[in-house]
Protein backbone atom coordinates (compact mmCIF):
# COMPACT_ATOMS: atom_id res chain seq x y z
CA UNK A 1 0.00 0.00 0.00
CA UNK A 2 1.07 3.55 -0.58
CA UNK A 3 -0.31 6.99 0.14
CA UNK A 4 -0.50 9.36 -2.77
CA UNK A 5 1.31 12.63 -2.11
CA UNK A 6 -1.38 15.29 -1.69
CA UNK A 7 -1.78 17.72 -4.55
CA UNK A 8 -1.09 21.30 -3.57
CA UNK A 9 -1.91 24.45 -5.50
CA UNK A 10 0.26 26.39 -3.05
CA UNK A 11 3.44 24.71 -4.30
CA UNK A 12 4.06 23.08 -0.89
CA UNK A 13 4.47 19.29 -0.82
CA UNK A 14 7.00 16.66 0.21
CA UNK A 15 9.73 15.62 -2.24
CA UNK A 16 10.60 11.90 -2.17
CA UNK A 17 13.67 11.86 -4.39
CA UNK A 18 12.11 11.10 -7.78
CA UNK A 19 9.08 12.37 -9.68
CA UNK A 20 7.39 8.94 -9.54
CA UNK A 21 7.94 8.52 -5.80
CA UNK A 22 6.73 12.06 -5.13
CA UNK A 23 3.56 11.64 -7.19
CA UNK A 24 2.75 8.28 -5.61
CA UNK A 25 3.88 9.24 -2.10
CA UNK A 26 6.42 6.39 -1.95
CA UNK A 27 9.05 6.57 0.74
CA UNK A 28 12.44 4.94 0.16
CA UNK A 29 11.59 1.77 2.06
CA UNK A 30 8.48 1.29 -0.08
CA UNK A 31 10.35 1.19 -3.39
CA UNK A 32 10.70 -2.14 -5.19
CA UNK A 33 14.28 -3.30 -5.68
CA UNK A 34 14.28 -4.65 -9.23
CA UNK A 35 17.37 -6.52 -10.46
CA UNK A 36 18.46 -5.37 -13.93
CA UNK A 37 21.60 -7.47 -14.36
CA UNK A 38 20.46 -8.81 -17.73
CA UNK A 39 18.87 -5.64 -19.12
CA UNK A 40 20.81 -3.93 -21.92
CA UNK A 41 19.35 -0.81 -23.54
CA UNK A 42 20.95 2.21 -25.21
CA UNK A 43 17.69 4.09 -24.71
CA UNK A 44 17.89 3.59 -20.93
CA UNK A 45 21.66 3.86 -20.68
CA UNK A 46 22.13 7.27 -22.32
CA UNK A 47 20.12 9.25 -19.70
CA UNK A 48 21.84 7.24 -16.95
CA UNK A 49 25.25 8.10 -18.41
CA UNK A 50 24.38 11.80 -18.66
CA UNK A 51 23.09 11.83 -15.08
CA UNK A 52 26.20 10.23 -13.60
CA UNK A 53 29.05 11.43 -15.84
CA UNK A 54 31.60 13.28 -13.64
CA UNK A 55 31.95 16.99 -14.42
CA UNK A 56 35.58 17.32 -13.32
CA UNK A 57 37.18 16.11 -16.60
CA UNK A 58 35.36 18.89 -18.45
CA UNK A 59 35.68 21.73 -15.95
CA UNK A 60 39.32 21.38 -14.89
CA UNK A 61 42.69 21.59 -16.65
CA UNK A 62 41.47 24.62 -18.59
CA UNK A 63 43.98 25.55 -21.32
CA UNK A 64 45.83 28.74 -20.44
CA UNK A 65 44.79 30.34 -23.72
CA UNK A 66 41.11 29.74 -22.88
CA UNK A 67 41.12 30.95 -19.27
CA UNK A 68 38.74 33.78 -18.40
CA UNK A 69 40.70 36.72 -16.99
CA UNK A 70 40.46 37.17 -13.23
CA UNK A 71 40.71 40.66 -11.70
CA UNK A 72 40.22 42.03 -8.21
CA UNK A 73 38.01 44.93 -9.32
CA UNK A 74 37.51 47.46 -12.12
CA UNK A 75 36.62 51.14 -12.21
CA UNK A 76 33.69 52.26 -14.40
CA UNK A 77 36.17 54.06 -16.68
CA UNK A 78 38.38 50.99 -17.13
CA UNK A 79 35.33 48.85 -17.86
CA UNK A 80 33.94 51.27 -20.43
CA UNK A 81 37.26 51.84 -22.20
CA UNK A 82 38.79 48.35 -22.16
CA UNK A 83 36.56 45.58 -20.80
CA UNK A 84 32.94 45.94 -21.92
CA UNK A 85 33.44 43.46 -24.80
CA UNK A 86 35.35 40.84 -22.77
CA UNK A 87 34.33 38.19 -20.24
CA UNK A 88 36.12 38.48 -16.88
CA UNK A 89 35.74 37.48 -13.23
CA UNK A 90 35.98 39.98 -10.34
CA UNK A 91 37.04 38.58 -6.98
CA UNK A 92 36.37 41.51 -4.61
CA UNK A 93 33.00 43.34 -4.95
CA UNK A 94 30.59 40.55 -3.95
CA UNK A 95 32.43 39.81 -0.72
CA UNK A 96 31.24 43.18 0.62
CA UNK A 97 27.54 42.34 0.24
CA UNK A 98 25.46 41.57 3.36
CA UNK A 99 23.69 38.73 1.51
CA UNK A 100 27.07 37.12 0.83
CA UNK A 101 27.73 37.08 4.56
CA UNK A 102 24.25 35.93 5.57
CA UNK A 103 22.73 33.71 2.88
CA UNK A 104 22.92 29.94 2.79
CA UNK A 105 20.16 27.38 2.32
CA UNK A 106 19.50 27.17 6.07
CA UNK A 107 19.12 30.93 6.48
CA UNK A 108 16.94 31.21 3.37
CA UNK A 109 14.70 28.40 4.61
CA UNK A 110 14.20 30.11 7.95
CA UNK A 111 13.26 33.45 6.39
CA UNK A 112 11.58 32.52 3.10
CA UNK A 113 10.67 28.81 3.29
CA UNK A 114 6.97 29.31 2.55
CA UNK A 115 7.44 31.83 -0.27
CA UNK A 116 6.92 30.53 -3.81
CA UNK A 117 9.65 30.98 -6.40
CA UNK A 118 9.73 30.10 -10.09
CA UNK A 119 11.75 26.99 -10.98
CA UNK A 120 11.55 26.88 -14.78
CA UNK A 121 7.90 25.99 -15.50
CA UNK A 122 6.67 25.51 -11.91
CA UNK A 123 6.12 27.72 -8.87
CA UNK A 124 7.30 25.94 -5.73
CA UNK A 125 7.75 27.02 -2.15
CA UNK A 126 11.43 27.46 -1.31
CA UNK A 127 11.09 24.64 1.20
CA UNK A 128 9.94 22.24 -1.52
CA UNK A 129 12.61 23.35 -3.95
CA UNK A 130 15.43 22.90 -1.44
CA UNK A 131 14.14 19.39 -0.67
CA UNK A 132 14.31 18.71 -4.40
CA UNK A 133 17.73 20.32 -4.72
CA UNK A 134 19.16 18.12 -1.95
CA UNK A 135 17.79 14.86 -3.34
CA UNK A 136 17.38 14.69 -7.10
CA UNK A 137 18.64 12.28 -9.75
CA UNK A 138 17.34 14.24 -12.76
CA UNK A 139 19.54 14.39 -15.84
CA UNK A 140 18.73 18.11 -16.12
CA UNK A 141 17.71 19.30 -12.64
CA UNK A 142 15.14 22.07 -12.37
CA UNK A 143 16.77 25.47 -12.02
CA UNK A 144 15.23 28.07 -9.70
CA UNK A 145 15.29 31.30 -11.73
CA UNK A 146 13.05 33.94 -10.18
CA UNK A 147 12.67 37.48 -11.56
CA UNK A 148 10.58 38.86 -8.67
CA UNK A 149 12.83 37.87 -5.77
CA UNK A 150 13.64 41.46 -4.73
CA UNK A 151 10.00 42.25 -3.93
CA UNK A 152 9.22 38.76 -2.60
CA UNK A 153 12.16 38.93 -0.18
CA UNK A 154 11.83 42.68 0.57
CA UNK A 155 15.43 43.34 -0.42
CA UNK A 156 17.17 46.69 -0.78
CA UNK A 157 19.51 46.94 -3.77
CA UNK A 158 21.00 50.42 -3.44
CA UNK A 159 24.24 51.01 -1.58
CA UNK A 160 22.85 54.38 -0.48
CA UNK A 161 19.95 52.79 1.39
CA UNK A 162 19.97 52.58 5.18
CA UNK A 163 20.39 48.79 5.22
CA UNK A 164 21.17 47.47 1.73
CA UNK A 165 21.02 43.75 0.94
CA UNK A 166 23.36 44.00 -2.04
CA UNK A 167 24.28 46.53 -4.72
CA UNK A 168 25.52 46.61 -8.29
CA UNK A 169 29.32 46.33 -8.60
CA UNK A 170 30.56 49.81 -9.44
CA UNK A 171 32.00 48.96 -12.86
CA UNK A 172 28.53 47.78 -14.00
CA UNK A 173 26.78 50.85 -12.65
CA UNK A 174 25.91 52.47 -15.98
CA UNK A 175 22.70 50.92 -17.29
CA UNK A 176 20.96 52.81 -20.09
CA UNK A 177 17.86 50.62 -19.81
CA UNK A 178 17.22 52.56 -16.58
CA UNK A 179 15.59 55.23 -18.76
CA UNK A 180 12.60 52.88 -19.14
CA UNK A 181 11.80 53.42 -15.46
CA UNK A 182 8.80 51.33 -14.44
CA UNK A 183 8.50 50.05 -18.02
CA UNK A 184 11.94 48.43 -18.19
CA UNK A 185 12.06 44.72 -19.07
CA UNK A 186 12.92 42.05 -16.51
CA UNK A 187 16.53 42.57 -15.48
CA UNK A 188 17.42 40.74 -12.25
CA UNK A 189 17.03 37.15 -11.05
CA UNK A 190 17.72 34.94 -8.05
CA UNK A 191 19.28 31.66 -9.19
CA UNK A 192 19.51 28.43 -7.17
CA UNK A 193 20.25 24.90 -8.18
CA UNK A 194 21.92 21.60 -7.29
CA UNK A 195 25.13 20.32 -8.82
CA UNK A 196 24.72 19.63 -12.56
CA UNK A 197 21.91 22.16 -12.97
CA UNK A 198 22.47 25.16 -15.21
CA UNK A 199 21.71 26.72 -18.58
CA UNK A 200 22.44 25.33 -22.03
CA UNK A 201 23.78 27.67 -24.72
CA UNK A 202 22.04 31.01 -25.06
CA UNK A 203 22.64 34.75 -25.37
CA UNK A 204 21.25 37.25 -22.92
CA UNK A 205 17.97 38.92 -23.94
CA UNK A 206 17.60 42.13 -25.93
CA UNK A 207 21.34 42.30 -26.73
CA UNK A 208 22.04 43.22 -23.09
CA UNK A 209 25.18 42.44 -21.12
CA UNK A 210 25.00 40.75 -17.71
CA UNK A 211 26.83 40.09 -14.47
CA UNK A 212 26.39 36.90 -12.43
CA UNK A 213 27.44 36.88 -8.76
CA UNK A 214 27.94 33.57 -6.91
CA UNK A 215 27.00 33.67 -3.22
CA UNK A 216 27.33 29.95 -2.51
CA UNK A 217 28.83 27.14 -4.56
CA UNK A 218 30.68 27.48 -7.87
CA UNK A 219 29.83 27.64 -11.57
CA UNK A 220 31.68 26.52 -14.68
CA UNK A 221 31.30 28.81 -17.70
CA UNK A 222 32.25 28.20 -21.33
CA UNK A 223 31.69 31.12 -23.72
CA UNK A 224 32.02 32.14 -27.36
CA UNK A 225 31.82 35.53 -29.11
CA UNK A 226 29.13 36.06 -31.70
CA UNK A 227 30.18 37.96 -34.81
CA UNK A 228 29.43 37.70 -38.50
CA UNK A 229 32.69 35.82 -39.02
CA UNK A 230 32.54 33.50 -35.98
CA UNK A 231 30.61 30.22 -35.99
CA UNK A 232 28.15 29.24 -33.29
CA UNK A 233 29.53 26.91 -30.58
CA UNK A 234 30.05 23.27 -31.61
CA UNK A 235 26.80 21.35 -31.35
CA UNK A 236 24.69 24.52 -31.48
CA UNK A 237 22.66 25.17 -34.64
CA UNK A 238 21.06 28.56 -35.19
CA UNK A 239 18.45 29.71 -37.70
CA UNK A 240 19.45 32.47 -40.12
CA UNK A 241 17.78 35.21 -38.07
CA UNK A 242 19.03 33.60 -34.80
CA UNK A 243 15.48 33.31 -33.50
CA UNK A 244 15.71 29.52 -33.10
CA UNK A 245 18.53 27.59 -31.42
CA UNK A 246 18.92 23.81 -31.55
CA UNK A 247 21.37 22.08 -29.22
CA UNK A 248 21.57 18.94 -27.03
CA UNK A 249 18.80 18.82 -24.46
CA UNK A 250 21.07 18.44 -21.45
CA UNK A 251 24.36 20.02 -20.43
CA UNK A 252 25.93 16.61 -19.84
CA UNK A 253 24.98 15.46 -23.33
CA UNK A 254 26.73 18.50 -24.82
CA UNK A 255 29.82 17.94 -22.66
CA UNK A 256 30.04 14.33 -23.75
CA UNK A 257 29.68 15.10 -27.44
CA UNK A 258 31.17 18.52 -28.10
CA UNK A 259 33.34 19.80 -25.26
CA UNK A 260 36.66 18.57 -26.66
CA UNK A 261 35.95 20.25 -30.00
CA UNK A 262 34.78 23.43 -28.26
CA UNK A 263 38.07 23.86 -26.40
CA UNK A 264 39.89 23.94 -29.74
CA UNK A 265 37.48 26.42 -31.35
CA UNK A 266 38.85 29.98 -31.86
CA UNK A 267 37.35 32.46 -29.40
CA UNK A 268 36.47 29.88 -26.73
CA UNK A 269 36.95 31.08 -23.15
CA UNK A 270 36.12 29.16 -19.98
CA UNK A 271 36.50 29.41 -16.24
CA UNK A 272 35.07 28.70 -12.79
CA UNK A 273 33.34 31.50 -10.90
CA UNK A 274 33.63 30.67 -7.21
CA UNK A 275 31.86 31.73 -4.06
CA UNK A 276 32.10 35.50 -3.61
CA UNK A 277 33.01 36.22 -7.24
CA UNK A 278 31.14 37.83 -10.13
CA UNK A 279 31.42 37.09 -13.86
CA UNK A 280 30.78 39.51 -16.72
CA UNK A 281 28.89 38.30 -19.80
CA UNK A 282 29.31 40.75 -22.71
CA UNK A 283 26.40 41.45 -25.04
CA UNK A 284 25.93 38.83 -27.73
CA UNK A 285 28.23 36.14 -26.28
CA UNK A 286 27.07 32.53 -26.35
CA UNK A 287 27.45 30.89 -22.96
CA UNK A 288 26.74 27.62 -21.19
CA UNK A 289 26.91 27.44 -17.40
CA UNK A 290 26.73 24.48 -15.03
CA UNK A 291 26.77 24.35 -11.23
CA UNK A 292 29.66 22.29 -9.88
CA UNK A 293 27.88 22.03 -6.53
CA UNK A 294 24.71 23.41 -4.97
CA UNK A 295 24.73 27.14 -5.61
CA UNK A 296 22.99 30.42 -4.90
CA UNK A 297 23.56 33.38 -7.22
CA UNK A 298 22.19 36.75 -8.28
CA UNK A 299 22.33 37.99 -11.87
CA UNK A 300 21.39 41.25 -13.55
CA UNK A 301 21.25 42.49 -17.15
CA UNK A 302 22.33 45.98 -18.16
CA UNK A 303 23.21 48.19 -21.14
CA UNK A 304 26.53 50.07 -21.06
CA UNK A 305 27.08 52.92 -23.51
CA UNK A 306 29.52 50.89 -25.63
CA UNK A 307 26.70 48.48 -26.55
CA UNK A 308 24.00 51.09 -27.14
CA UNK A 309 24.19 50.85 -30.97
CA UNK A 310 23.77 47.08 -30.84
CA UNK A 311 20.81 47.29 -28.45
CA UNK A 312 19.09 49.93 -30.57
CA UNK A 313 19.57 47.82 -33.69
CA UNK A 314 18.23 44.71 -31.92
CA UNK A 315 15.10 46.46 -30.65
CA UNK A 316 14.42 47.95 -34.09
CA UNK A 317 15.34 45.05 -36.39
CA UNK A 318 14.22 42.05 -34.31
CA UNK A 319 10.98 43.08 -32.57
CA UNK A 320 9.78 39.46 -32.59
CA UNK A 321 12.76 38.47 -30.43
CA UNK A 322 12.39 41.27 -27.86
CA UNK A 323 11.41 39.88 -24.45
CA UNK A 324 10.72 40.78 -20.84
CA UNK A 325 8.60 43.89 -21.37
CA UNK A 326 5.14 44.34 -19.93
CA UNK A 327 2.24 43.98 -22.36
CA UNK A 328 1.58 47.73 -22.44
CA UNK A 329 4.96 48.32 -24.15
CA UNK A 330 4.02 47.77 -27.79
CA UNK A 331 7.12 49.35 -29.42
CA UNK A 332 10.19 49.03 -27.21
CA UNK A 333 12.45 50.68 -29.79
CA UNK A 334 10.39 53.86 -30.12
CA UNK A 335 9.99 54.11 -26.34
CA UNK A 336 13.73 53.61 -25.80
CA UNK A 337 14.63 56.28 -28.37
CA UNK A 338 12.13 58.67 -26.81
CA UNK A 339 13.47 58.17 -23.29
CA UNK A 340 17.12 58.35 -24.44
CA UNK A 341 16.37 61.61 -26.26
CA UNK A 342 15.02 63.03 -23.01
CA UNK A 343 17.82 61.85 -20.70
CA UNK A 344 20.93 61.13 -22.83
CA UNK A 345 20.57 62.97 -26.17
CA UNK A 346 24.32 63.10 -26.89
CA UNK A 347 24.75 59.34 -26.34
CA UNK A 348 21.76 58.66 -28.58
CA UNK A 349 23.15 60.88 -31.33
CA UNK A 350 26.53 59.12 -31.17
CA UNK A 351 24.88 55.69 -31.25
CA UNK A 352 22.73 56.59 -34.26
CA UNK A 353 25.81 57.86 -36.09
CA UNK A 354 27.62 54.58 -35.29
CA UNK A 355 24.67 52.55 -36.60
CA UNK A 356 24.75 54.56 -39.84
CA UNK A 357 28.52 54.09 -40.14
CA UNK A 358 28.17 50.31 -39.71
CA UNK A 359 25.41 50.18 -42.31
CA UNK A 360 27.54 52.13 -44.77
CA UNK A 361 30.47 49.79 -44.13
CA UNK A 362 28.28 46.75 -44.91
CA UNK A 363 27.06 48.43 -48.09
CA UNK A 364 30.61 49.11 -49.27
CA UNK A 365 31.57 45.49 -48.64
CA UNK A 366 28.52 44.28 -50.55
CA UNK A 367 29.27 46.58 -53.45
CA UNK A 368 32.80 45.21 -53.55
CA UNK A 369 31.51 41.61 -53.54
CA UNK A 370 29.18 42.20 -56.50
CA UNK A 371 31.86 44.16 -58.38
CA UNK A 372 30.65 47.73 -57.94
CA UNK A 373 33.75 49.72 -57.15
CA UNK A 374 33.31 53.49 -57.28
CA UNK A 375 30.38 53.16 -59.63
CA UNK A 376 32.14 50.91 -62.18
CA UNK A 377 30.44 47.71 -63.38
CA UNK A 378 32.72 44.64 -63.11
CA UNK A 379 32.03 41.50 -65.14
CA UNK A 380 33.69 39.12 -62.66
CA UNK A 381 32.96 38.03 -59.08
CA UNK A 382 35.57 38.73 -56.38
CA UNK A 383 35.98 36.59 -53.29
CA UNK A 384 37.58 39.53 -51.48
CA UNK A 385 36.33 42.91 -50.32
CA UNK A 386 37.98 45.27 -52.75
CA UNK A 387 41.56 43.97 -52.57
CA UNK A 388 43.15 44.55 -55.99
CA UNK A 389 45.14 41.35 -55.62
CA UNK A 390 42.06 39.12 -55.54
CA UNK A 391 41.61 36.90 -58.54
CA UNK A 392 38.25 37.17 -60.22
CA UNK A 393 36.09 34.22 -61.11
CA UNK A 394 34.36 34.66 -64.48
Amino acid sequence: MYTRSPKSKSGVFSWFGTWRSTFLGLKKQQLAQVRCDNVFSDVLYRPFLCTHTPLAPYTTNIPKANAIVRLEDLSPTDFSESWSDKPFILTKPVREWPVYQLWDTKALLEQYGDIKFRAEAVDWSLKTYIEYMRNSQDESPLYLFDRSFVSKMSLSTSRNDFSPSYWIPKCFGEDLFAVFGEKRPDDKWLIMGPARSGSTYHKDPNATSAWNAVLRGSKYWIMFPSTASSPSPPGVYVSEDQSEVTSPLSIAEWLLGFHAEARKTPGCVEGVCREGEVLHVPSGWWHLVVNLDASIAITQNFVPRSHLPGVLSFLKDKPDQVSGFKKDVTDSYELFVERMQEEHPELLEQAMAEIERRAEGKKRKWDAVVGKDQGEQNDGFSFGFGDDSDEEVP
